[in-house]
């Protein structure tokens, strides 16, 4: 059994040969043949790498795609499906294939693995989340590399992350680990596509440096949801929460576990935030959204004010209380996103008026704010 996990406290890739706890998230399409089978020889090599990081006392999450993809021969589907319901198929199929073929290369270096599944609902409801945090932590304790996927069997549209990238950088805010290690077919990060003469982006430490990047959308072999966009967002969610990503290809992995200068490495910036506020920023489906005048903008920037209705000028959108929606400025601007305590119904009469007026003409109910400063967050 292994001594409880203590922070390393990763400041450069350099220094990730001594991660005492790494999150490895691997894309379908360096797992699977374009024809849908699972590339042996591709996940025996990966396996390899991570089985020699780990038994030498690193402790592994393994964040894997596939199990659509993995599905797809056998159901004989020539495509990745678009509707739910297939998708859903393909996964229940594909997802004990993968599994068999990651026990049986992992036992060949001695290591058990175990299979965790997990839903957008497991990380952000409270009781759920310390499950799912018990859970890793005992298979981490007994020596067990968890395998996590996000269970495409039971996941609805409303409840996705949409893809691995997202899951793996709320795994590694889970399990406080010390680096996030996105691998896929795409070697590093490209200040404009690489075909059209795009050089690698070393590290990126803020956000103007990528504001100052043109990154595509799409991966290249057509088997996986993500492409280096949302590799790119997944990083940003995780330094933003305090844990440093590195982004490079699978090729490159023994290189990146071996601190060498590959890939793409986003510093850690800021504190750890909550997973409930990570979720809000990054992955909650905003369902409307609100403009503020300038005295509201500049209150709701501070980070520690609430928005009132006597700063809303205008709204658009259908939403409930509770929802998600956008924060903007009065050109349209996002300048945060939070949970709304009032429906799009009931704000229209509220705009422009203090907390006390709406209080005394409307009743008590009315006489808080429209979104609350602990259900809000910057972007």
């Amino acid at each position: 059994m292994r001594a409880t996990h203590q922070p390393s406290g990763i400041a450069q890739r350099a220094d990730l040969p001594r991660a005492s706890r790494i999150v490895v998230k691997v894309g379908s399409s360096s797992l699977t043949t374009l024809s849908g089978g699972i590339s042996e020889e591709a996940l025996s090599s990966l396996v390899d790498r991570l089985a020699a990081v780990n038994t030498a006392g690193t402790e592994i999450i393994l964040v894997s795609s596939g199990a659509i993809a993995a599905g797809l021969a056998p159901l004989d589907l020539g495509r990745r499906p678009r509707d739910l319901a297939t998708q859903q198929a393909a996964a229940s199929v594909g997802q004990g294939l993968l599994m068999a073929k990651y026990t049986q290369a992992f036992s060949a270096h001695g290591v058990t693995v175990g299979q965790v599944l997990l839903t957008a609902d497991d990380l952000i409801r409270r009781q759920q989340y310390a499950n799912a945090f018990r859970a890793l932590n005992r298979l981490l304790a007994l020596g067990v590399v968890p395998i996590v996927n996000e269970n495409d069997t039971v996941a609805t549209h409303e409840i996705r992350f949409g893809d691995n990238d997202r899951l793996a950088a709320l795994v590694a805010h889970l399990v406080k680990a010390d680096v996030l290690l996105l691998l896929s077919d795409i070697d590093a990060v490209y200040d404009a596509p690489p075909n059209a003469g795009g050089v690698r982006v070393g590290s990126i430490a803020c956000a103007e440096d990528l504001a100052k990047l043109d990154i595509g959308s799409t991966g290249s072999a057509g088997l996986g949801t993500g492409g280096m966009a949302t590799k790119v967002e997944a990083a940003t969610m995780s330094a933003d929460s305090g844990i440093p990503a590195l982004v490079t290809s699978t090729a490159n992995a023994a290189a990146a576990l071996a601190g060498a200068d590959v890939g793409t490495w986003f510093s850690a910036r800021g504190g750890r935030r909550s997973t409930r506020m990570l979720w809000l920023a990054h992955l909650a489906s905003t369902q409307g959204r609100v403009l503020l005048d300038p005295g509201a903008v500049r209150a709701v920037s501070s980070g520690i004010a609430s928005l009132l209705p006597a700063g809303i000028i205008a709204l658009s959108g259908s939403f409930e209380a509770g929802d998600a929606v956008e924060i903007c400025d009065a050109a349209g601007t996002v300048i945060a996103r939070g949970l709304v305590n009032f429906s799009s119904a009931e704000l229209p009469q509220m705009l422009g008026r203090s907390t006390r007026d709406l209080g005394e003409d409307l009743g008590g109910s009315f006489e808080r704010a429209v979104v609350h400063v602990d259900d809000l967050v910057l972007v």
